[in-house]
């Protein structure tokens, strides 16, 4: 509708609003949006008289908003209605409520003293200020934030917010003050305080309740609105509040709150209407209370008006409905203003009839529903169409094919319609048996031919004016199209060219279009199946490669000219895989076999040859081919059954078919099923034994898969006998994941031989037992400790251990465990170190110096360790000196280098000097040369040119001591007579002698 024009229609409407008056912002803003074209104007009505925006400076209008400023309740309160106008009607909107809400201070007169007798009753009374809209009623027990909390006795009524206690106790003696909050600005005010106080004259005896606070007579609300129902009662005793609702049940939904002084019913709907009762009790008596609540409902479209263009003289027929409780009433609005009744005019129960309507009725109509609650209003717009008549397009060219019909269209646009008449040349045209004048003005030529060329005219008139439009008619061969082949079969992955050959008048063009089984086909979604080939100017061809099933069905070939379209179409049949075969179902299971049936497939036009079953359980890799009978399975055939299956495995089965193409897609699995129970058939396989404590049978076996186990309550037996004895023993295991069993016996010695077998059983029986094996009871953990066990210290924190093994016999060590702990401390402490085999010394490494240890070493094997030798002693030697050789001194000569060093002399606490180690390394490589001297001296001879590093230590019987400082020297490969003496000096770690 962007260039057509159009009346207003509203786009938003005023809203109901409530504005805070202690707000900053002191604007309030109705808001009002239309769109129509051209652009709408707006004006504004309060209590149904129009605003002079213009004249009161308060007022201003912002595109259709309008902005009150200044706003206050005694000038502006009030309902407000948007209009909306542009040249072709006005409309209302509906109307919007504005309120102002505010909460004015209480008067600040003191209020006297309420003083009662204990166990009467009281009501002390709020006396709201000034406010609006709803207010939320507290009170405060003494001092703020101390609130009175309500229950049985205690009741802060929301409607009156008088505070209501049914029995006095001492303890409500004190002040209390009324707090009041509004529900929009949540502004809050207290009242004066209202002292209580106990009359002296005596308690109050028990008197029958009497209802101080009631809801209305008559109460009414908005369907879908929270209605509370307020029933309270002063008593002694305290009253208990029932309540009821007369023939018929409270709402399920409903609640009752503050000990049931309240009924709350949320989201109340029509059908909650009713009288509803609140009764209150004590022993001395009781009393009630009735009142009616009805609910109503605003009014709501179920039917609407709608924009109508009418020809002049027509008929208007508008009908609008709306449902609401009371049921609404109907009036009708023409640009804003309401309708009167008329002669040509009627309006009946929503219904707007106009008789020949004339221009003058165009406009903006409203239908407004209303009820005492409210109004929704509906619009539409009126036209009323009056022109000249005109044809577009104008003149026209048609081509017709000999011998076939052909229809003139003469469609003028006017209103209202003209009268039509049709002519050749200068001869009206009077309908015969081949020329048809149809109602619509169509011109239709029966059989045309030749004769029937040339040009036609047809005049449209009505009281606005006339038109004539001119149609060309000329008359060509009528076209054939072959399509060959008419019908082929092919087999899936083949290619075919269908060929389309079209023969027509030369003069026109001719355009193709193929389609499969009714619907054009797309080349580039076809996956290049499909190629489009123009071999001549009226001939195509479809090019169908590496065909696959989908592609059977019927091509056609629509060839068109501008006189004429002709189809022709072919049926290609594809051979392929047959179809997946129908629902599997299995008619009855034992424990191998499986009876199965199904429908077929699809044969795709090769007759099926035979059916496969395959089945799939837990414990396949994916689906098998199960054996069948009869085998094989042929294609006439739609039974047969699975056979070698195993007892009481779950199963699936599908079932596949083939043909002389190929095998095809599977069909859907039927159910799971499980096979019968039977006796197991799978003996344990792998029995052996061995290894296990002194005296112990150890046999074991791989356990049978849950797959060969045939049913429940499966377990193994393990039947043994001593060589040469005849009885077997049998035990029972019931673990089916047992691997297994050991039999304790003090009687037989290690490595006594037995005749061992597995079998296995469940519920159904016994089955097979393993083949017999030979198995050894245990040899035992090592029975003796090793023997002859020496040390030795090879340095201060090194010993070396050796042993005897124990004799030869059952419980022979696979390695031996060396214990180790210094003198003083528990054997716990110490640590342990074991032998990598069987090996009979070990060096104890990383001990402290001058240090007595105690060592012990023991026997160890797969099934435990033996005894622990007698604890022996050894003592590490003294740590090696600290001092490392000092003053280097070095004469060099060629290769030869000659060394001097003063002697290190070791402390009272340190291992005596023995002699000297001087190690000598090429610069850049790991190897090095170890000398050996007593004396502090030593020569050595260079073996080739180089950088070398030199290094000396002080041996003693505790190790090595500290290195000297490093000395490098620098040689070439060739011998050099030169005679040098080198002092290093002091504290430096290396000299470089450059030769």
């Amino acid at each position: 509708r962007n260039s057509e024009e159009f009346g207003p229609t509203f786009s938003q409407e005023p809203d109901d609003s409530i504005f805070a008056l202690d707000s900053e912002e002191k604007k309030v803003m109705m808001s009002c949006e239309a769109r129509g074209n051209p652009t709408p104007a707006y004006s504004w009505f309060i209590n149904g008289t129009k605003l002079d925006v213009e004249a009161d400076y308060r007022y201003s209008l912002m595109d259709g908003n309008l902005i009150i400023t200044n706003a206050s309740e005694t000038a502006d309160y009030g309902r407000y209605q948007c209009m909306a106008e542009n040249s072709y009607g006005m409309i209302l909107s509906r109307d919007a409520l504005l309120q102002f809400a505010y909460l004015r201070a209480f008067s600040g007169r003191t209020r006297g003293a309420v003083s009662v007798r204990e166990g009467q009753g009281v009501v002390l009374m709020c006396s709201p200020p000034p406010h609006s809209p709803e207010i939320i009623y507290s009170w405060v027990f003494n001092e703020f934030p101390s609130f009175v909390a309500e229950d049985s006795r205690r009741f802060i009524s929301q409607v009156t917010g008088n505070l209501y206690v049914s029995k006095v106790q001492p303890s409500d003696v004190g002040s209390y003050i009324c707090l009041v909050k509004n529900t929009v600005t949540n502004a809050k005010v207290l009242s004066p305080p209202t002292p209580l106080t106990l009359r002296t004259d005596g308690v109050m005896g028990e008197y029958e309740p009497k209802i101080e606070v009631h809801f209305s007579p008559s109460v009414l609300a908005a369907n879908g609105v929270t209605v509370r129902l307020e029933c309270f009662a002063l008593g002694n005793p305290v009253p208990t509040i029932t309540w009821r609702k007369m023939n018929g049940n409270i709402p399920k939904k409903a609640r009752l709150r503050k000990s049931q002084a309240v009924l709350e019913i949320p989201n109340v709907q029509l059908e909650d209407s009713g009288t509803y009762e609140c009764k209150a009790e004590n022993p001395r008596g009781g009393t009630a209370f009735k009142g009616h609540l009805q609910v109503y409902t605003l009014p709501q479209w179920s039917s609407r008006i709608n924009d109508t263009q009418l020809d002049s003289g027509e008929q208007l027929q508008w009908e609008c409905r709306a449902t609401g409780r009371p049921r609404p009433s109907y009036r009708w609005l023409r640009n804003g203003q309401p309708i009167t009744q008329q002669s040509r005019l009627e309006m009946v129960s929503g219904e707007l009839i106009i008789h020949k309507v004339q221009q003058d009725d165009s406009g903006m109509y409203q239908c407004v529903a209303e009820n005492k609650y409210g109004a929704i209003y509906s619009s539409a717009e009126l036209k009323i169409l009056a022109s000249a008549p005109v044809f577009n397009p104008n003149p026209i060219r048609l081509i017709a094919t000999l011998g076939k019909d052909v229809s003139l269209e003469c469609k003028p646009k006017a209103s209202p319609k003209p009268r039509v008449t049709w002519r050749r040349g200068d001869r009206r045209i009077q309908p015969n048996r081949r020329i048809m004048l149809l109602r619509n003005n169509t011109l239709r030529l029966v059989n045309a031919s030749r004769s029937d060329e040339g040009n036609y005219v047809c005049r449209a008139e009505n009281q606005f004016g006339s038109a004539e439009m001119t149609a060309t008619l000329w008359v060509k061969e009528a076209m054939r199209v072959d399509l060959s082949p008419s019908r082929v079969e092919v087999t899936v992955g083949e290619s075919v060219v269908l060929s389309c050959k079209a023969s027509h008048d030369p003069s026109l063009d001719v355009s193709f279009q193929w389609l499969l089984n009714q619907q054009p086909l797309d080349f580039q979604q076809e996956g290049g199946h499909f190629e489009y080939i123009q071999t001549q100017s009226s001939t195509v061809d479809l090019m169908i490669r590496s065909i696959l099933l989908k592609h059977a069905g019927k091509y056609g070939c629509r060839a068109q000219t501008s006189a004429d379209t002709v189809f022709a179409e072919a049926e290609l049949l594809v051979r392929g895989p047959p179809g997946p075969p129908g629902v599997v179902i299995v008619e009855e299971i034992t424990d191998t076999t499986a009876t199965l049936s199904w429908s077929a497939g699809l044969d795709n036009h090769s007759p099926i040859s035979t059916y496969h079953l395959q089945a799939r359980s837990p414990f396949s890799l994916g689906w098998q081919t199960v054996r069948t009978d009869p085998d094989p399975v042929t294609g006439v055939m739609e039974s047969a059954m699975a056979v070698e299956l195993n007892p009481w495995v779950e199963y699936e089965f599908r079932v596949v078919a083939s043909n002389a193409i190929g095998t095809g897609d599977p069909s859907v699995p039927s159910r799971g099923v499980r096979t019968k129970e039977a006796v197991p058939s799978v003996a344990p396989a792998n029995v052996s034994g061995g290894n296990g404590r002194r005296h112990e049978l150890v046999i074991s076996w791989e356990p049978v898969s849950e797959e060969f186990q045939n049913g429940e309550g499966f377990g193994y037996i393990v039947a043994f006998r001593a060589n040469g004895t005849r009885g077997w023993k049998e035990k029972m295991v019931t673990s089916a994941d047992s691997t297994t069993y050991k039999y304790r016996d003090e009687t037989f010695p290690p490595l006594t031989p037995f005749e061992v077998k597995v079998g296995v059983y469940n519920n159904k029986g016994d089955g097979p037992f393993s083949g017999v094996v030979t198995v050894y009871s245990a040899e035992g953990e090592p029975r003796e400790a090793p023997s002859e066990v020496k040390t030795s210290s090879t340095s201060s924190s090194e010993i070396k251990i050796t042993w005897r093994p124990p004799n030869p016999g059952p419980g022979r060590p696979a390695g031996y465990e060396v214990s180790y702990w210094r003198e003083g401390e528990q054997e716990e402490s110490g640590k342990k170190k074991k032998t990598i085999g069987n090996e009979t010394s070990m060096m104890l490494t990383g001990l402290g110096g001058n240090s007595v240890y105690l060592i012990t070493v023991r026997g160890f094997n797969s099934i435990g360790q033996g005894p622990a030798s007698i604890p022996s002693a050894a003592k590490t030697r003294k740590d090696p000196p600290v001092q490392p050789p000092a003053n280097l001194m070095w004469i060099q000569e060629g290769n030869n280098v000659s060394l001097n060093w003063d002697p290190v002399k070791s402390q009272p606490n340190e291992s005596d000097v023995i002699g000297y180690k001087v190690l000598l390394s090429q610069e850049g490589r790991v190897h090095h040369q170890v000398m050996r001297t007593i004396n502090p001296s030593a020569i050595l001879t260079l073996p080739e040119g180089g950088t070398y590093i030199i290094e000396v230590r002080a041996v003693s019987e505790g190790g090595e001591g500290a290195a000297s400082s490093l000395v490098r020297v620098l040689t070439s490969s060739g011998k050099i007579g030169q005679y040098d003496l080198h002092s290093p000096p002091k504290q430096v770690p290396s000299f470089i002698l450059l030769l």
